[in-house]
């Protein structure tokens, strides 16, 4: 009878090296395992080991569902361990899975393949995504096209995603929602462009609004409405006519296709106000419109919505000559305008401002002809002579020989001064050239050529003009000194222009009541009240006294012959 021979040490080290060699081939790796059993939180697996191992049953449950376990279900299963301190294998679901799905997603990641994930959580700056075992992160600028308020609807749901980064040793993965979108769009932007024509009219509903326009979508491809496009009639801002969300009815004008841009227009489907626009503005017709717009050269006249006309700088008024337009109207302001040339094919209506009113020159000759007295103020004072402000905005001038009898010169035009209130006779109106002639000295009579102490020109209860007469101050007041010729003459005034030549001496303050001076009759008002001149005299008696003495040949300075001169009449007298 044979006997088995006994177990020698060498066999029992051999054994050992067996199970321990076949044991230690299951770590780090995935297998297939059974599910045995389901004890409260826990699933208990078979993978051939000498022990079961436990795993919890939320590594069986998906984000947001319910456990998917059973008994009998055979599952992938990482060996982290065959036995812990108790004997049982160290088991992972999860880390099966990552494992897998790692596998696959290499895979799909360098084949440029989308993925299916669901988001579940939220981190710093984004959120986590489950790509079937492995988590990723979702940064929040990838989430979609434009920026997101709320994410909740989108969390708990399969949906695809592009992979943008992996690193497995790190165990990194970055994945975007947003270029899934970008490119469904793209596609989808492709076929609707391909289905729009140019003139066809759709809806679309505004995205944005911008100053130069507005975006409208329509149906997943954006065009632009811009402003000049919105309507005939001039718009300030697009938010005048539309606002975001409102649906409207556009004609597509412009596609182009390689770049995809689509130009749209709103006023396209209304009916064209400049159609007939000769007709309806004929050469001449008067007007009421409202300003629009005011430049430097000229101011836009609404005539109607849709149909605006220019005002050009030089046809805004017959007397404000050289100014902005922004002096003469203002913006929404109604006005009377004339149609001077209308042009249909370039849309351009020339109108004028001025010409619906009556020439102002005009006016003035029939309200004032030649030979009529009017009163006006001195505005500027020239070489040559005087201008005077008139009724009717117009200017008159006086020559400066027609300024006194026997004052003429610069001697002529000291005896008046700006802001001064005339009175002179028209002597010659020329509408075309819009020039009015004027003349001071007629008013107070007919033409006088003498000098002081020269035979008077008219006279007035015994008044001459170019009368030197003695006067007694009687009130001196701003504009002037109130006189009485001698002790019971008349009374008259001189203005303080005409108090001194110099100056300096033109005022009425430095004159006491009952002070006695010379002064020159100038003229008569029309009550016969004498018009008096001390400034005059002294220009005359300057004359004279140079026509007398002789000139400056002698040596002798103008002001030591008036003072020779005013010492002789004082021995005289």
């Amino acid at each position: 009878m044979a006997s088995t021979a006994t177990p020698t040490r060498d066999d029992f080290a051999a054994l050992l090296d067996k199970s321990l060699g076949e044991s230690q081939s299951f770590e780090g790796k995935v297998v297939k395992g059974r599910v045995t059993a389901i004890e409260n939180d826990l699933v208990v697996i078979d993978v051939g080991l000498k022990s079961e191992g436990r795993i919890s049953i939320r590594e069986f449950t998906p984000p947001g569902q319910a456990p998917q376990v059973s008994v009998g279900d055979e599952v992938d299963v990482y060996v982290d361990r065959v036995e812990n301190a108790f004997g049982e294998a160290m088991l992972s679901r999860d880390r099966a899975r990552r494992e897998a799905a790692w596998d696959k997603l290499e895979q799909q990641f360098n084949a440029g393949e989308r993925v299916d994930g669901t988001i579940f959580g939220r981190v710093k700056g984004g959120f986590t995504v489950d790509l079937g075992g492995a988590v990723a992160f979702l940064p929040g600028s990838q989430v979609d096209i434009r920026p997101v308020r709320d994410v909740t609807p989108l969390m708990g749901i399969s949906q695809p995603f592009q992979l943008l980064k992996m690193d497995r040793k790190r165990g990194n993965i970055v994945v975007s929602r947003r270029s899934i979108l970008e490119e469904t769009r793209a596609e989808a932007r492709t076929g609707l462009i391909q289905s729009l024509s140019e003139g066809q009219v759709i809806d679309g509903v505004v995205k944005n609004i911008t100053d130069y326009g507005a975006f409208v979508d329509l149906g997943g491809i954006d065009g632009l409405l811009h402003v000049t496009d919105m309507s005939y009639k001039r718009v300030g801002h697009p938010n005048e006519v539309i606002n975001i969300g409102d649906t409207v009815k556009v004609q597509i004008i412009r596609i182009n296709r390689d770049t995809q841009r689509i130009s749209l227009g709103m006023k396209q489907l209304e009916s064209d106000p400049w159609e007939g626009a000769e007709a309806k503005y004929p050469v001449g017709a008067k007007l009421k419109g409202r300003v629009t717009n005011i430049t430097e050269y000229g101011a836009f006249i609404e005539l109607e919505p849709g149909i605006e006309g220019l005002v050009h700088v030089s046809e805004m008024s017959w007397v404000k000559k050289n100014v902005h337009p922004g002096k003469i109207v203002s913006t929404s302001q109604e006005v009377d305008v004339l149609v001077l040339e209308v042009d249909g094919e370039k849309r351009r209506i020339s109108l004028g401002l001025k010409q619906a009113q009556r020439n102002p020159w005009e006016v003035f000759a029939e309200e004032h002809p030649v030979g009529s007295i009017v009163e006006g103020e001195v505005k500027n004072s020239t070489e040559f002579g005087l201008f005077i402000g008139l009724p009717g905005e117009v200017d008159g001038m006086v020559h400066m020989s027609d300024i006194a009898w026997g004052v003429s010169g610069e001697a002529a035009l000291a005896l008046h001064h700006k802001g001064e209130m005339v009175k002179a006779q028209v002597l010659e109106v020329d509408v075309e050239r819009e020039r009015i002639s004027l003349g001071i000295k007629q008013v107070s009579g007919e033409g006088a050529t003498a000098e002081v102490g020269a035979r008077p020109a008219a006279s007035v209860d015994g008044l001459s003009k170019n009368q030197v007469v003695t006067c007694i101050v009687r009130e001196a007041r701003d504009g002037g000194i109130e006189v009485q010729i001698g002790e019971d003459g008349p009374t008259g005034f001189v203005k303080r222009s005409d108090l001194s030549r110099d100056r300096d001496e033109q005022r009425p303050e430095r004159f006491q009541v009952g002070q006695k001076v010379d002064a020159l009759v100038i003229g008569f008002e029309r009550g016969k009240k004498p018009m008096l001149s001390i400034k005059a005299m002294q220009i005359a008696e300057e004359k004279q006294q140079v026509a007398q003495y002789g000139s400056s040949d002698s040596g002798a300075s103008l002001g030591d012959i008036l003072g020779a001169a005013l010492n002789k009449a004082k021995q005289d007298g």
